[in-house]
């Protein structure tokens, strides 16, 4: 079994510390290399040798030096307060550790889909994926009916508007669209009705769309690269 190291003895006596024959750089260094480094912060010993013995002053550093002997700080020791500052450290990590297992217990159960989705037309292979430039047809109406938005004329001829581009799972689009989207593949139509919270949800976007309003929409995916 190893023993444990000696502590430092005191190489300079209380005259030695008053004279000039012991600088405060001499000081400073014996302090660092013996010192616990708790007890050098404190006692705000603890930095470059050279700037510590620059901005204090020498009946202070002597000050330290008998200190450190009276209280037996030295490296590789626990004081009282140290033993208190590592008990706050370990209550507070134990605090950190149960709150990340709660985040990763709470990220672990599965977020409620606040979409319904119901397929009015069949698209092909291509299915649609995050990051996507598409190109879609859309009507938007509250669950009264009130059509809202549209892309799609009612003129006689039929006549389409330029399809809605943008990029899917961007979030250029309320979420319930990002995520209706990404179950849909090119040229599927489908009828999605979306919940508030996937929607404009508490304040709406007036004066079309009131607070906490489901969205139902008509949408056709007419491209996608």
């Amino acid at each position: 079994m190893a023993s444990a190291s000696a502590e430092p003895v005191s190489i300079y006596t209380d005259e030695q510390l008053a004279s000039d024959d012991v600088s405060k750089k001499d000081i400073v260094t014996f302090l660092q290399e013996n010192g616990r480094e708790k007890f050098l912060r404190d006692n705000k010993v603890f930095g470059k040798v050279a700037s510590v013995a620059k901005g204090s002053k020498k009946d202070h550093l002597s000050a330290v030096y008998k200190k450190m002997f009276e209280t037996k700080a030295f490296t590789g020791t626990v004081g009282e307060g140290d033993v208190a500052e590592l008990a706050e450290k370990a209550a507070a990590a134990s605090l950190a550790e149960e709150r990340a297992e709660e985040a990763a217990a709470a990220a672990a159960v599965p977020e409620k889909v606040r979409f319904t989705k119901q397929t009015t037309k069949k698209g092909g292979t291509t299915k649609v994926r995050k990051g996507d430039l598409i190109s879609c047809n859309y009507t938007g109406s509250l669950v009264d009916g009130t059509v809202f938005d549209t892309n799609i004329t009612t003129s006689t001829s039929r006549k389409k508007k330029a399809g809605l581009k943008f990029r899917v799972g961007t979030g250029k689009v309320i979420r319930g669209w990002d995520e209706a989207l990404l179950t849909m593949s090119v040229g599927e139509k489908a009828t999605v009705t979306i919940e508030p919270d996937w929607a404009y949800g508490r304040k709406g976007l007036e004066p079309k769309i009131p607070p906490n309003a489901t969205l139902i929409f008509e949408i056709e995916v007419v491209s996608a690269e």
